[in-house]
């Protein structure tokens, strides 16, 4: 994809998400959405339902979501008849219990579970589509590595990554979500990311 993502990325910043993913939705019909239906979830794929209902929509479930979380999925899902594509592990969490358990971040056996419950799903789920854009709700000041990125940039397959909301605050998105009466999904919870300002490994891909 011959894009000069540093002179688009000074021109984008100056519009509206929504100007952002109508600037992109042209570039390729191969194009998928991530979610894992967290905090602030609802604010990307309401602009999806107006933008383009179609899109795929691709959830890696670990199976360790709170109640809460697979609730708010549910509703969002039938709300905006998501094209949701549904990606599970390949073993079962109550193998991976028995196995491994849920280990601490600080334990090596840590980055084999997050390989299992998400970035084995995530590859299947790439595989499967072969994505050329890549619309996600990564934002600047959530971990370092996202700081590192923009509105653009590519993934290590060379998959166009798009974040509309890049540069929006905690506030603005909170400001949208009442202005547009959005459902927030405080109970939100990452086993593979632990902490907030830690990267869950999907966006390393």
């Amino acid at each position: 994809m011959n894009l000069n993502l540093e002179i688009l990325n000074k021109e984008l910043r100056h519009k509206t998400p929504e100007e952002i993913i109508e600037w992109a939705l042209p570039i390729s019909k191969k194009r998928i959405v991530t979610t894992s239906f967290g905090i602030y979830s609802a604010v990307l794929l309401s602009t999806f339902f107006r933008k383009d209902k179609n899109i795929n929509v691709i959830w890696c479930d670990t199976g360790y979501n709170t109640p809460e979380t697979y609730e708010h999925a549910i509703n969002l899902i039938d709300n905006y008849k998501l094209n949701i594509h549904h990606y599970v592990p390949l073993q079962s969490k109550a193998y991976t219990d028995a196995t491994i358990g849920l280990p601490e971040i600080t334990d090596p056996k840590h980055e084999e579970f997050t390989e299992i419950v998400k970035l084995e799903p995530f590859r299947r789920a790439l595989k499967e589509h072969q994505p050329k854009v890549w619309f996600t709700n990564i934002r600047i000041r959530q971990t370092e590595y996202r700081n590192s990125q923009d509105i653009l940039s590519l993934s290590k397959d060379g998959i166009l990554k798009i974040s509309p909301f890049y540069y929006w605050t905690d506030g603005d998105l909170d400001k949208y979500m009442e202005t547009h009466k959005l459902p927030k999904n405080d109970s939100y919870f990452d086993v593979t990311k632990v902490l907030l300002n830690r990267e869950c490994g999907i966006h390393l891909q």
